[in-house]
């Protein structure tokens, strides 16, 4: 039951068009309009500069705006002139298998399962068994150490948004524990 993927080469492809394809240039369209509409978003953030910030809070996304802008017009010059992708030479997944439902219901099952525990037992239990799934779920079959590895994440991700950031997770039943 071996099947034989099809390799195409850039040889095997037909020599790109002059002009490129209306789907690229869409992409362009899109890339331009989100630029615009971030500039056009930032210039209305109020310019307010002080000692500790002298460029206030505008600077970034005007500059991401403007990247956005120019990245479009450099990207529709390349289509212009013919360029275009390389096709899936690079990926190691083969096209003609389908999708595989379990793994997506797993996935499903888990994320559903966090949101509805996150609550009565808290993120570390809840965080390390969303950690903990979703290997499961991938097809990883060390479960003690997959445990650990969820475990230590949890635990980590629940400090680092409580010291780090100031955002207190929800303890649930380890409440006064932690």
């Amino acid at each position: 039951m071996s099947s034989q993927v099809e390799e195409r080469t850039v040889e095997d492809s037909p020599p790109p068009s002059r002009g490129g394809d209306r789907a690229q240039y869409g992409v362009c369209v899109f890339l331009a309009l989100l630029g615009t509409a971030v500039i056009v978003d930032a210039l209305g953030i109020a310019h307010i500069t002080s000692g500790t910030d002298p460029v206030g809070p505008r600077a970034v996304p005007l500059i991401l705006g403007t990247l956005l802008v120019v990245l479009a017009v450099l990207y529709a010059v390349d289509v212009a002139r013919g360029g275009r992708g390389e096709m899936e030479a690079g990926e190691d997944v083969d096209l003609s298998d389908g999708t595989d439902w379990r793994t997506v219901a797993l996935l499903i099952a888990v994320f559903v399962a966090n949101a509805l525990l996150i609550e009565r037992l808290g993120w570390v239990i809840s965080g390390g068994l969303l950690f903990w799934g979703t290997a499961f779920a991938l097809g990883n079959r060390h479960y003690i150490r997959n445990l650990l590895i969820a475990a230590t994440l949890s635990l980590t991700t629940f400090y680092a948004f409580a010291i780090g950031l100031g955002v207190n997770l929800p303890a649930g039943v380890l409440q006064g524990i932690l």
